[in-house]
């Protein structure tokens, strides 16, 4: 560019000057847009590297991303008192199960001996016999109370060997007549109820694959092909659990409020060339009122919305969801009779993911940590209410809860434009305005949590078990493992022993089948109060 001395300038007319400022303020203009553009880019390349290294080599919880140190536009607002006496933004609980260290558990008394009060005591008694009395007590003694303490033992997987012998009997006109004796669960195999609930157990709740359970058996003698065991598992679960896997599903369907997600799958021999993903389906009734909670899995081939579309063909209440658009689509469905709620955890995190990429002291400051501090309030004020009765819940969300989400879709909208649109930032943003229909739904229903979490908890033990064995064979090995993690994770939400559940299952179910109806299935319903008291788990599960 030419530099003008003063002579030069006072010498130029006025017209030639004007250009002169004009192609200046131009080139300026353009040097600041670019610039701008540039800094944009700087941002979302730095946030995409560093959002890259956080996936590879980085935490996944969400703890403690937001601090007390964390201002917003709220505390600003009508909520100043609030935030400033609280003196933080507390953080919903993480994503991953949140193990409490013993030594920093609060005991509680008597809590031993109930726990071990379910177990059969031997009593190991330790006497000084009468030589020794007479050593040490020449003069004569009396005993007092004993000193008691107590170990508990573990003894190797006990197998059994039934042997059933049933009479026969002639009449002297020839008739037959057998004593009488439990139908079988499986005719001509060694397999009884307890031996599979064992497998099942094994395989679907601590996700043990069947080829080492095979190796298991086979060192203490007994020798169980994997073939076996999967044969007895898919037969069992079709014929007999699948009963109780019917009756769930009207169960959760009646429900007012569904949560649903959905997780990939491989199957080798599905039906169709090559290797495709199939899908498990998760479904969790998760009203804040509902009384006996329920998991069902259901195996589809696709991941299109006639999967979910068939399962809640009767369904009327409003399901949650992540953002996945196939629910939205089936909402408008003229023969869906139910509603589409969003969830808030799925927003937050994907701000959480570039607040976590470029570390808290970074990222304060950012719209991403800015938004993830008003997401959490809005959690925070949330959680609060979960106590009260529904028709004050609803109040209260409409006085304290919508105008934290109004100010939080206004402040949305007023950022949007400084952030760069293919930004994670940008791009978290883009999806709360586009879910915003959805992430209202909770203010009008006091029924509606805030988020999914219920059904990415519920699917999360099937994501870590197919770790273990990777590819399912058949489809009727998949729609069997969706019966029986239906099964198992109803039972952990109800406080059931699952080994003895299951075997209390196959052995009830057989003796119906050839009832008229379903009636008897009420007595083995997870909170039936018919159930031996076997099945009901005394031991906490450690959550």
């Amino acid at each position: 560019m030419e530099k003008y001395t003063k002579e030069q300038l006072n010498a130029m007319d006025k017209e030639a000057l004007v250009q002169m400022l004009y192609n200046t303020q131009q080139t300026l203009y353009n040097t600041q847009q670019l610039l701008e553009t540039l800094v944009k880019q700087n941002q979302e390349l730095t946030e995409t590297i560093a959002l890259m290294n956080q996936r590879q080599f980085g935490r996944k919880s969400e703890k403690n991303l937001v601090t007390k140190d964390q201002i917003t536009i709220f505390d600003m607002g009508v909520n100043e008192a609030e935030v400033t006496a609280s003196g933080q933004i507390p953080m919903e609980p993480p994503m991953e199960t949140v193990v409490v260290q013993e030594h920093k558990r609060a005991k509680k008394k008597g809590k031993r001996e109930e726990d071990l009060s379910r177990y059969p005591v031997t009593i190991v008694r330790h006497d000084l016999n009468d030589a020794e009395l007479r050593e040490k007590f020449p003069e004569g003694c009396t005993t007092l109370p004993d000193e008691v303490y107590k170990k508990l033992e573990v003894q190797p997987a006990t197998f059994i060997v039934k042997e059933h012998h049933i009479t026969v009997y002639k009449g002297k006109d020839g008739s037959i007549v057998k004593g009488t004796h439990p139908k079988e669960m499986l005719s001509n195999s060694i397999a009884s109820p307890s031996l599979v609930a064992f497998i099942m157990n094994a395989k679907y709740t601590n996700a043990v694959p069947l080829y080492r359970q095979e190796q298991e058996l086979e060192r203490n003698d007994i020798r169980i092909s994997r073939q076996n065991m999967a044969h007895w598992v898919i037969t069992a679960a079709e014929r007999y659990l699948s009963l109780l896997w019917d009756r769930l599903k009207k169960e959760i369907t009646s429900c007012s409020v569904v949560h649903a997600d959905e997780t990939p799958v491989s199957v080798v021999k599905d039906g169709r060339e090559g290797m495709h993903k199939s899908y498990m389906w998760v479904y969790r009734n998760g009203g804040l009122q509902d009384e006996h909670p329920v998991v069902l899995y259901d195996f589809q081939l696709t991941r299109k919305k006639e999967a979910p579309g068939k399962f809640l063909d009767a369904f009327t209440g409003t399901l949650v969801t992540d953002g996945y658009q196939v629910y939205h689509s089936l909402e408008k469905d003229a023969e869906t009779q139910f509603k589409v709620a969003g969830c808030w955890a799925h927003a937050r995190r994907k701000f959480a993911d570039p607040v976590k990429a470029m570390g808290m002291e970074k990222a304060k400051n950012t719209v991403a940590y800015e938004a993830l501090g008003l997401i959490q309030h809005i959690y925070q004020r949330d959680n609060e209410l979960k106590d009260l009765k529904s028709g004050e819940r609803k109040r209260k969300r409409k006085s304290l809860i919508r105008p934290l989400v109004d100010d939080f879709f206004r402040w949305i909208r007023e950022v949007q434009p400084q952030v760069s649109r293919t930004s994670e930032t940008g791009k978290a943003l883009t999806y709360c305005l586009n879910q915003e229909k959805y992430l209202r739904v909770f203010l009008k229903n006091p029924e509606i949590p805030m988020d999914n979490n219920a059904a990415e908890r519920a699917i999360r033990p099937f994501c870590v078990g197919k770790k273990n064995w990777k590819l399912i064979d058949t489809i009727h090995g998949a729609e069997a493992s969706a019966i029986i993690y239906s099964i198992v994770e109803t039972c952990k939400l109800n406080n059931l022993n699952i080994f003895y559940y299951i075997s209390h299952l196959l052995t009830e179910i057989p003796k119906h089948m050839d009832d008229t109806n379903l009636d008897f299935l009420e007595d083995l319903l997870p909170w039936s109060e018919k159930l031996p008291e076997e099945c009901k788990k005394r031991i906490a599960e450690m959550k």
